[in-house]
This record gives structure tokens, sequence and C-alpha cells, in this order.
């Protein structure tokens, strides 16, 4: 078996998609900590205050069994106020929300129908759901209705499940949010909208590109804690009926140790933080807006105007050269390969944070430029 595995990784590293534990060296432009807070002194103080009185560090079960404590009922009960949703769910991850949503909620006999670019957390919840799935076109509300249609017409009747996510992780680019609130109404089917990169970032007080459809019966989301938020864990929001159906049949909520309680009191303060505090969402939006010209003038393209830019160079082996010569310039941006992306579509994935300035992005961007040229001589 040893030797099965030594060849498939010597077939990654062939190909250039060899994954490797790297340190942290340079610049940030990869991280999602997109609002700078996982390092903040606000959140250091929040969780020595936590300490001080008496937050355990550990839940010591699951939420079923002692490991539900008042930490987790708090935050819960804030992110669903902050939100404006019916009813939050604290989970470990975003990984482990999105397989419980995917693989408990739609039902023998549901249809989910999933953006081609969705998250692979979604596909492992879907692989384990008893729904019929299928795939649409990345962003394409007219074949979701063409698929739901066809499926009516083949005389399905279940529930129809629309699964995206507002602001895509590797280009960028956000859904057509209203464009698919108002389809999935004209077809009675439920909204699943994965806002882990848009929370903290967009939306009023960094609630979300979907906040105005929060609360909704129609409308599920999931809002990760260790991106923008600078924790970690998520939050699934949804109507009463379906968080208590989670807690009941949810595999990943029922049979894992609770989140860390002292976890959840720190992400009751990063909430707490970024509504009090709109000059860091606007800092970064400036960042954002600076980053879009620099890459139009030193490179000749358009940003995706989001704090995600992907830069796509195609071969896997290049964009592994082309992020190992960025950091020997001190920019720390990492290469993204297939499977993560589409084949024939890797990236350098660059971020921008609160960790970098102006002058710092006009340097990257400046490098970026001399640096293809130099590879493509």
């Amino acid at each position: 078996m040893s030797a099965n595995h030594d060849r498939a990784l010597d077939a990654l590293l062939r190909r250039g998609r060899l994954r490797t534990l790297e340190p942290r060296r340079g610049f940030d432009f990869a991280s999602n900590d997109y609002l700078a807070l996982a390092e903040s002194p606000e959140l250091r103080d929040a969780v020595m205050r936590a300490l001080e009185r008496g937050v355990p560090i550990g839940a010591g079960g699951s939420r079923l069994l002692r490991g539900n404590t008042s930490e987790h009922e708090a935050l819960e009960a804030d992110a669903a106020s902050f939100f404006g949703a019916e009813t939050a769910l604290f989970f470990g991850g975003g990984f482990a929300a999105n397989t419980a949503i995917f693989s408990t909620l739609p039902a023998r006999g549901d249809l989910i129908i999933y953006d081609e670019l969705i998250h692979a957390s979604a596909h492992e919840g879907m692989r384990l759901s008893k729904a019929e799935c299928r795939s649409v076109r990345h962003n394409d509300v007219q074949h979701i209705e063409d698929v739901i249609q066809a499926w009516r017409v083949d005389g399905a009747t279940g529930q129809i499940w629309i699964a995206v996510e507002s602001l895509y992780s590797m280009d960028g680019d956000r859904a057509p949010i209203d464009d698919l609130a108002t389809m999935a109404a004209r077809y009675d089917a439920m909204v699943v909208i994965d806002e882990a990169h848009a929370t903290g970032v967009f939306g009023p007080s960094g609630r979300g590109l979907a906040a105005h459809l929060e609360g909704q019966a129609n409308v599920i989301s999931l809002h990760t804690c260790g991106k923008a938020l600078g924790v970690m864990g998520a939050l699934v929001l949804a109507p009463k009926a379906l968080r208590d159906f989670l807690i009941n049949r949810a595999r990943s909520f029922i049979y894992a140790t609770a989140p860390s309680p002292l976890i959840a009191a720190t992400v009751r303060e990063s909430l707490d933080l970024i509504a009090r505090s709109p000059q860091r969402i606007a800092r970064l939006h400036e960042l954002i807006t600076h980053a879009g010209r620099e890459f139009h003038a030193k490179m000749g393209f358009i940003s995706s105007s989001s704090q995600i830019q992907p830069i796509i160079v195609g071969s896997d082996t290049r964009a592994v050269a082309l992020a190992d010569a960025m950091k020997a310039k001190g920019f720390d941006i990492r290469a993204v390969r297939p499977p993560t992306v589409p084949e024939g579509t890797a990236r350098l994935r660059m971020t921008i944070t609160l960790h970098v300035d102006e002058a710092k992005i006009s340097a990257l961007i400046a490098a970026l430029a001399e640096t293809q040229a130099e590879l493509a001589a």
C-alpha cells in the first residue's frame, strides 16, 4: 500500500499538483483574514476577559452530551439577531456545517441544483445526500430554471434546493442573488446561500450579500467565522424547524465534540466589533478599489471588484513557479490548482486584507507583472 501512495504522490509532483504545508512568510496576500482580526488586540482582549470570567476552553462533549454551554447559546442568539434570521446553529467549521446542511435537509425525492463552482464542502454533503443532485453553469439563472422545468415535466414532485455562494471563493465574483430569489419564489424552492467570503466584508455591517433575504422561510445561509471574523467555526442561519432537524439528524453536529466555548465567546465579540467598527470594512473597500486601479494600469485587466482576485495562468507548473517567484520577492501569494479549480485554470489567488496598505498592493502588482514577463521570456 505504501508503494501505491508513493506512486500517487510522484504523479502529483510531476503534474505540479503536490500539496505541501508552507510557513507564513512575506506580506499577506493569501489569507482570508480580510479585516485583520485574527491577531487583533481587540480579540486577544476578548479572549482574556472570557478566561477571567471562567469560560472553559473545551466543551467536554457533544452539544447533546453536556457539551452545550451558555456561551454557545448566547452566540447563537446574538448571531440570529445580528444577521436577521429566526435561529442560528454553531458548528466547528464551515466544512462540517455545509456537510450537515446538504446531507441532512434535502430528502429522497428532492432535487439539489448547485452552481458548478460551489465549495467542496457542499459537494461532500451532496455526496452523502439521498436527494438527486445536478450541477448548473456558473451564475446561470436560466440554466437553473431549465433544470427545474425539465425535472417537473418528468413528473418529479419533491422539494427543490438551489445552492450557491454569494461571493465565490476562487473567482471573487458575486452570485445573482436577487434573480435567484425571484426564481426560487416562483418554484417554491429553498435557497442555500454560502456567505463565507462575503461575511464581514459586504452588506450592512458586514452581514453579507444576501442580508436582505435573511429570515425568509425558504432561505438558509452559512456564515463562517474563520475568515473576516478572524476566529473559527460556522453559523447556519435558518428557520427554527430546520435548525431543530439539524440538531436531531445532522451527523456532523450530533457526533462531534462541541466547539470550544471560548471560541464561541470570541465570535460574539467579533460580531460586535464589526458592527461598531464600520471603518474597518470601509478601509478594506478602499484597498480593493486601489487594487483594481493598479491591476488595470499595470497589467491591463479588470479586477474582480472584491477582496479575492484570481490571476489565472492556466498551467499548474506555471502557477507554482509564479507563486514561488513571488514568495522569493517577499509576497505570500499561493498557487491554486485543480481539482480545487477547473482544469486549465490554475491560478494565483490574491486576497486583499487589512494586513497590507496601498504601497504594498502596488508593489505586489508591479512585481507580479515583472515576474510574469520574466517567466515568459
